[in-house]
């Protein structure tokens, strides 16, 4: 029964992908252009839904779903670590087109190039877990 939860959920971001445009690989360039407001529409909408539903749990004191508190644990900023899996990030969605939701979204949607994206985006997942350990965090 929690497979169907999570795969409804699925669903629903891959049609709210759809949708909005967000897994269109002419939006994500327009966007790295500076030559639309869409993505950046989106992505602005996202931050301030996160920040509204962080105040509410935070508020409300609100519990996850097995009924434990909800906590945020403050961390130190590590501004040079940040920019560099920043720009390592940025570099492989302009590259790409693609952010690791809208990869699957994409195969689904029947783009088959997006599958290559999807094995380098596997195998990078991969490689950061065998060195992890050996990584600074």
């Amino acid at each position: 029964m929690k497979f169907l939860k999570f795969l409804l959920a699925g669903i629903i971001f891959g049609i709210v992908m759809a949708q909005s445009e967000a897994l269109s690989w002419y939006r994500i360039q327009e966007m790295f252009r500076f030559q639309s407001f869409h993505m950046y529409g989106i992505i602005g909408t996202a931050v301030v839904l996160g920040a509204v539903g962080v105040f509410m749990i935070k508020k409300f004191n609100l519990r996850d779903i097995q009924g434990n508190p909800i906590e945020f644990a403050a961390k130190e900023p590590q501004l040079i670590k940040s920019i560099l899996g920043g720009t390592i990030f940025g570099l492989g969605w302009a590259l790409s087109g693609a952010c690791p939701g809208p990869i699957v979204v994409n195969v689904g949607y029947g783009i088959t190039s997006m599958l290559i994206v999807l094995f380098f985006a596997v195998l990078g997942t991969y490689a950061y877990g065998l060195l992890r350990d050996k990584l600074p965090h």
